[in-house]
């Protein structure tokens, strides 16, 4: 394969695809198989080459459930070839391009546990289908001390986020909330005649036990007051983690509706900050004043942050038995392919969209062709899409 500058661009043939500019997205020709023809950005074309007829490869498919569990599942791939894939959203994966030997299969998603653990197939001469899991979801545990014992007694402890509860502390302060899913939290302590430092604490449970998650109470010295506000739209606002600064520190997180507090305050400024992951906020803080009295109304406008997508497209094989196509993708260029479509895209379609990409991310794109028995050619030319 050879690479020609093309000086001026959208001079070359007739024949050639057209590229066509829009915002945030960017579109990608991927030459593959026979005489095709890339035009890449605006300047530069590749000529290609005929190819051999695609050599004889099988796969292998499986699916993981339930699909709240498979959903999103890296399955993993080793033996005669390594490889890795994602389950789509009913849980099923598949790997394509395989030649005959033994292979390992082993899933994994944080916060699942999988039975089996790893399965074994052999690919000789014919797909293999039917490599299925099932997942049972884990559960972890918050815990930490009020201390002294003294105002840790008997505290009230109080647990929001993607999952509410209630405890009270032991006689030495000690709390535990239990069965808890992987997602982010808010503990807060109370107490009749006493503040606590800090007044409240986000934490995220991540696969694993949250220990020492500890307080500090004092006993009261006088009145104490409360800064509470909302964050709109909910779907922005809900789950949001807002974080006070000032005299005090403390995090908490909204409740399904956008809404937040937080109590124990003495007078002094503070400034209240959220945050949720896809989302800006106007204003992105606010400074806020307690003076004898509670502060309401300390609002928040949640939107959306601009999401990216990818345009690929190709020049169609002429090879009859060809019946559509496969797009793999990569963070590192030249390895490390995954197959990003849950089926090949039909011919004579030779376009495709890839709506996943992450902000900030560099992604390597290839394709291969494929019949109707699931042969594969090799990967065709990479094309790089910076995201920004």
């Amino acid at each position: 394969m050879r690479f020609e500058q093309n000086k001026h661009a959208g001079s070359a043939g007739a024949d050639l695809p057209v590229l066509v500019s829009r915002a945030r997205r960017a579109l990608l020709c991927v030459a593959m198989l026979l005489p095709a023809v890339l035009v890449w950005g605006c300047s530069g074309v590749v000529s290609g080459y005929n190819s051999p007829p695609p050599p004889q490869t099988y796969s292998l498919t499986g699916t993981i459930s339930p699909a709240a569990g498979g959903n999103g599942a890296t399955v993993t791939l080793s033996g005669a070839a390594s490889a890795t894939t994602t389950a789509n959203s009913s849980g099923s994966y598949s790997f394509t391009g395989l030649a005959n030997g033994t292979y390992t299969i082993t899933p994994s998603h944080m916060g699942y546990a999988f039975n089996p653990t790893t399965l074994t197939a052999t690919v000789n001469g014919a797909n293999v289908t039917g490599m299925n899991f099932t997942t049972t979801a884990q559960t972890f545990s918050v815990s930490g001390t009020i201390s002294p014992a003294a105002g840790g007694s008997g505290a009230m402890v109080t647990l929001s986020g993607t999952t509410t509860a209630m405890t009270t502390a032991d006689g030495a302060g000690n709390y535990t909330f239990t069965g808890l899913a992987n997602g982010t939290y808010a503990v807060t302590p109370s107490g009749a005649g006493y503040t606590f430092n800090p007044i409240s604490q986000a934490v995220t449970v991540n696969g694993a036990n949250v220990t020492g998650l500890n307080f500090t109470a004092t006993p009261q010295g006088g009145p104490t007051f409360s800064i509470s506000g909302a964050i709109t739209p909910t779907a922005g606002g809900s789950g949001a983690t807002v974080t006070l600064s000032g005299p005090v520190g403390a995090t908490t997180v909204t409740n399904t509706s956008g809404n937040y507090s937080f109590t124990g305050l003495a007078n002094g400024t503070y400034t209240v900050t959220p945050t949720n992951t896809g989302y800006s906020f106007t204003p992105a803080s606010q400074n806020v004043t307690i003076n004898a009295t509670n502060v309401t109304g300390v609002n928040f406008t949640a939107t959306v942050q601009l999401a990216h997508s990818v345009a690929l497209a190709w020049t169609a094989s002429t090879t009859s038995t060809v019946t559509g196509y496969n797009v793999y993708r990569s963070t590192l260029s030249g390895s490390s392919y995954t197959l990003i479509n849950s089926s090949p895209v039909l011919a004579p379609v030779v376009t495709y969209t890839d709506t996943t990409v992450q902000n900030a991310t560099t992604y390597y794109y290839v394709t291969t062709a494929v019949d109707a028995s699931g042969a594969e050619s090799v990967y065709s030319n990479e094309v790089p899409a910076v995201i920004p």
